[in-house]
């Protein structure tokens, strides 16, 4: 600005001094049709920087003054936006400090203003469904629904939150809604672990063992998918598909689905514990003698015998037997006395299992270390009632009760 000034300060001067100095003022003549308008130099000059000068004045005033009203224009306008995304950022905050109720109100309420819907409706469906708000969980996931055109524009991450958040209901038709999602993206099964474990589960609830079975071996692929997890899972899946061989079939049908298995998976703990659950209960004895006789002698893992008390084999003289042959190496074996106490009162033999359950909490009377567990004490219980033996019974279940590992 002060270059301009100083420009034009010179400019008049010049102008003013000019016709002095050549002693001829100078005329500009301008003819409109029959006007005409006559001007020196000097006066010309003058009205042009005068008229420069207005215009930029007036430049600058028109500037600042639209400058003003687009700022107050813009302060109105997204006045309700900035408030939606300020709720939207508490209602972040109150689902971090487990304020699921204030978190889903605030979510809903910054929905729209703040142009983050489908951000908003998800974390409003998540924080109803961790208040068990089912109906509430629906009506966000619904609008959520709406307001995606293609399911693709959610994203992966957004499609497994909207799965885990309708297989949380345990309803027959968000069930339905979820296998939808995962049957319309089935594509990522193969390259994203966590839609391929929600797969699996829903398999297991919908009780479609063989298509589950079928997904198992890409789980033990995953790393990012624990071993425990994929044992449940084998556990569950395997005891339904022979379950459903000996229902649908006959035991045969059961016995063919054993022998097709793979020698590796035939020795998967799970695997083998899911078959012989299925034969004891439904007092199929040989073909568990068969399997476990032979892992008996061998004195397996505690863990797996930990696993074995809870066949129901109505029968297990032969598995007693070589109980027996293992105590008799080590009395003070608290895995095979617990084995032998729980295999006895499955098969009715209430006497020897008392002895057995006996023997196996006074290891720690003789200072061999707590070897029982909260499932002994109980079974001890069972037994003592089954006798008619009350007082001890309430005794052996007020120690349970006390019971710390």
């Amino acid at each position: 600005m002060i270059r301009i000034i100083i420009g034009l300060v010179l400019f008049l001067c010049v102008m003013a001094i000019s016709p002095f100095l050549i002693d001829e003022k100078g005329y500009i003549l301008i003819a409109m049709g029959n006007t005409t308008i006559e001007l020196t130099v000097l006066s010309a000059g003058i009205m042009l920087t005068l008229l420069f000068i207005t215009l930029v004045l007036s430049l600058k005033l028109l500037r600042g003054g639209l400058n003003f009203s687009f700022g107050t224009w813009n302060k109105l306008a997204f006045a309700g936006q900035r408030r939606g995304i300020a709720n939207f950022n508490k209602g972040l905050a109150a689902y971090m400090l487990e304020d699921y109720s204030q978190a889903e109100a605030l979510f809903s309420k910054s929905a729209i203003p703040s142009k983050r819907k489908q951000s908003a409706y998800l974390l409003a469906a998540s924080a109803s469904a961790k208040l068990a708000l089912n109906s509430n969980t629906n009506h966000y996931l619904a609008l959520l629904e709406k307001e995606t055109v293609k399911i693709k524009d959610l994203g992966l991450e957004s499609i497994i939150v909207n799965i885990k958040l309708l297989m949380n209901q345990d309803s027959s038709e968000p069930y339905a809604k979820a296998r939808l999602l995962i049957d319309e993206n089935h594509k990522q099964i193969g390259h994203d672990a966590r839609l391929l474990a929600l797969e699996i589960d829903l398999c297991l609830v919908e009780q479609r063992f063989e298509q589950a079975l079928h997904y198992l071996p890409s789980a033990h692929k995953a790393k990012t998918i624990s071993d425990k997890t994929v044992r449940l899972w084998e556990k569950k899946a395997y005891y339904g598909s022979f379950t459903d061989s000996i229902k649908q079939h006959n035991s045969n049908k059961l016995q063919t689905n054993w022998d097709t298995l793979g020698r590796k998976v035939k020795q998967r703990e799970a695997v083998l514990l899911a078959y012989c659950q299925v034969l004891a209960e439904h007092e199929i004895i040989e073909p568990i003698n068969k399997l476990l006789v032979p892992l008996f002698k061998k004195s397996p893992s505690a863990e797996f015998l930990k696993q074995t008390r809870n066949l129901p084999i109505k029968h297990a003289d032969e598995l007693i037997a070589i109980v027996q042959k293992q105590l008799h190496k080590d009395i003070h074996s608290g895995k095979w006395l617990s084995c032998l106490g729980h295999l006895a009162l499955m098969s009715e033999q209430y006497s020897m299992a008392e002895k057995a359950f006996g023997s196996l909490i006074k290891l720690e009377e003789e200072n061999y270390g707590k070897q029982y567990d909260l499932q002994d004490l109980h079974a001890l219980a069972q037994a003592h009632g089954l006798q008619g033996q009350h007082q001890a019974a309430n005794d052996t279940w007020l120690k349970a009760s006390r019971f710390t590992k």
